[in-house]
C-alpha cells in the first residue's frame, strides 16, 4: 500500500484491503511527523486517529498516552541520518516501534498505569525508572 493510500483510508476512517495493525498507525504517524511540525503533527494524528476509532464503531479504543508517546519517539527517531528517506528505511532501523507485544511502552511505563484511565483519557508521563 502506497503512502497515499493509507492516510487516504485512515483519514477517511476505512480500513484498507490488508487491515489496519500496529505497523500501519506507525506508519501514519510517521507520515505526519516528517510532512508538519511536530505539534501540528501530534494535533492532526490525534485527531485523525479519533476519527478512525469513531468510524470504526470503537471510539473508547483511543489512548491518549499510548498515541502521544508514539509519536513523540517517532520524532525522536526522525532526527537520526537516514531515518526521513523512506518508511522502509525507518521501518528498518526502528523495529522496535513496530512491535505491539510486548511494546517499546513497556520500558517507560508500568502495566497499571498504561491500563489506568486516566492514561486513556490525557497523556500521563512515564513512571518507570531504570
Amino acid at each position: 500500500m502506497t503512502a497515499d493510500e493509507l492516510m487516504q483510508a485512515f483519514e477517511q476512517g476505512a480500513v484498507p484491503a490488508g487491515g489496519y495493525h500496529h505497523e500501519q498507525y506507525v506508519r501514519a504517524a510517521w507520515n505526519y511527523v516528517k510532512a508538519h511540525p511536530l505539534p501540528e503533527a501530534l494535533g492532526r494524528f490525534c485527531s485523525a486517529l479519533k476519527g478512525f476509532a469513531i468510524a470504526q464503531g470503537a471510539p473508547t479504543l483511543y489512548h491518549e498516552t499510548i498515541t502521544v508517546s508514539f509519536v513523540l519517539l517517532i520524532n525522536e527517531r526522525l532526527d537520526t541520518p537516514g531515518a526521513a528517506e523512506s518508511w522502509e528505511a525507518f521501518a528498518s532501523a526502528n523495529a522496535d516501534l513496530l512491535s505491539w507485544k510486548p511494546s517499546i511502552l513497556d520500558r517507560y511505563y508500568r502495566k497499571e498505569t498504561l491500563e489506568s484511565a486516566q492514561a486513556r483519557r490525557v497523556f500521563v508521563m512515564p513512571d518507570r525508572v531504570g
